[in-house]
């Protein structure tokens, strides 16, 4: 059997997780475009395009999808995605293999339907909008100085909480610290980046624990 063929046959065994998506088509650039700004502002990963969500494998039928594909790295996301593509022969079908490295330019966003630009991020095997927290994180991250955190009172009451409480979602530390929003936010932020604290998506929520 071909390298080739048992390496791609080796990735779809793996099903679907946080670095792999499977793609039956590319008929709309604005939904892949969706994907690779998740990649991007994640981890990183790979699609395979031509392979059915069950991980059978459809085949793509022309180089419309590598068009198509193009078009949502750089019409459909913000900034640009680079990626790298890579067509493999399976069974006598042709499946498109495309990576995308983690990105040191987050925050990424996608074109939506409504045309508005929408960050998004990987989580599992899903993709899941960034909530304003998240993108104030990823803005942080990528800022040459360095973050200045004041540990008040407010700061212990925190982590005090965090110590004994877990499923913390941002409601639940705004009504304990009864500060503004944006004020709470960038405590949380401050405590992210200088990894103290961490953040995790659990049934579609966004959680809050100590590292």
């Amino acid at each position: 059997m071909p390298f080739h063929v048992s390496y791609i046959e080796s990735l779809i065994l793996q099903g679907e997780h946080l670095h792999l998506d499977f793609k039956y088509n590319i008929n709309d650039s604005r939904k892949i475009a969706k994907s690779l700004v998740a990649f991007a502002n994640t981890e990183g990963g790979r699609l395979l395009i031509g392979v059915r969500d069950n991980g059978s494998i459809a085949g793509i039928k022309s180089d419309e999808e590598l068009f198509m594909l193009e078009a949502a790295a750089n019409m459909y996301s913000k900034p640009e995605i680079k990626f790298e593509a890579h067509e493999w022969q399976v069974d006598q079908k042709q499946v498109l293999e495309v990576i995308i490295k983690a990105s040191n330019n987050k925050p990424h966003y996608a074109l939506d339907e409504h045309q508005q630009w929408k960050a998004y991020l990987r989580w599992n095997d899903q993709n899941i909008l960034a909530n304003s927290l998240m993108i104030k994180v990823w803005k942080r991250e990528k800022q040459e100085r360095g973050t200045l955190f004041r540990y008040t009172k407010k700061e212990k009451i925190l982590l005090d909480f965090l110590k004994t409480n877990e499923n913390t979602d941002f409601r639940m530390i705004h009504d304990l610290l009864k500060l503004p929003k944006y004020i709470v936010e960038n405590i949380l932020v401050s405590l992210i980046v200088l990894d103290i604290v961490e953040i995790k998506i659990e049934e579609n929520r966004f959680i809050f624990a100590l590292k």
